[in-house]
């Protein structure tokens, strides 16, 4: 039994999280014609994020990674892609759907450079051992939680994942991991994360994308 009421099964299509009436699964089947060449450079992320002369394998960090969605979109656009998770019950659900996507051909070759770690990532992005070429944001905060635009059944997430309670360290470690870029995913009428205006942003009907540019000395 997982807090809140909340309980992880196994079943024959993987791992499953449930409660109040609801099922929430890690897959990334349906994230297959979203990778297809024409589209993924539309996608408002990949644009976001792309680093010119960043050489064939790019690195990224995904500091939120929540079930992985974003960092596949990063991985299959050439991005090797460290995801960190610090909840145990969502990072058991993104490490079955990675397992399960390394078997589908569509998948295989963008999850082959996803690597994910159970931890906080505010003290791993302080001690890297590379610098990333982009560091991945997307924090939950409370006036997301309460949106009608969120899907029903990631409410059980928002049951586990504590909204940032410290937007200032999490922008400040991603800065000190001295990226390139620092990609924000924000709604698009929300706040800037830790009132940080951006130098630029990528914005769509759903969501949009602040893009902290970081100079190098």
């Amino acid at each position: 039994m997982v807090a809140g009421g909340l309980e992880l099964r196994w079943g024959d299509s993987g791992l499953s999280l449930v409660g109040d009436g609801m099922e929430l699964r890690g897959d990334f089947s349906h994230m297959v014609r979203r990778l297809q060449p024409g589209r993924l450079q539309q996608e408002l992320l990949v644009r976001a994020a792309k680093i010119k002369g960043a050489g064939e394998r790019p690195f990224a960090v995904d500091a939120t990674a929540g079930l992985g969605e974003d960092a596949l979109l990063l991985a299959a656009a050439g991005f090797r892609v460290v995801l960190y998770e610090r909840d145990p019950v969502i990072a058991a659900l993104l490490r079955d759907a990675l397992e399960r996507a390394a078997d589908v051909s569509e998948l295989a070759s963008a999850v082959s450079r996803m690597e994910l770690r159970e931890e906080d990532s505010i003290m791993a992005l302080k001690c890297l051992p590379v610098l990333p070429d982009v560091v991945l944001l997307d924090p939950m905060f409370p006036e997301r939680t309460k949106s009608a635009s969120v899907k029903k059944k990631f409410q059980l997430l928002h049951k586990l994942e504590r909204p940032c309670d410290d937007e200032s360290a999490l922008l400040g470690a991603a800065m000190e991991a001295k990226p390139r870029k620092i990609v924000v995913k924000r709604p698009p009428k929300g706040p800037y994360l830790a009132e940080s205006k951006p130098a630029y942003s990528l914005a769509g009907k759903a969501v949009r994308y602040d893009v902290y540019v970081i100079a190098r000395q």
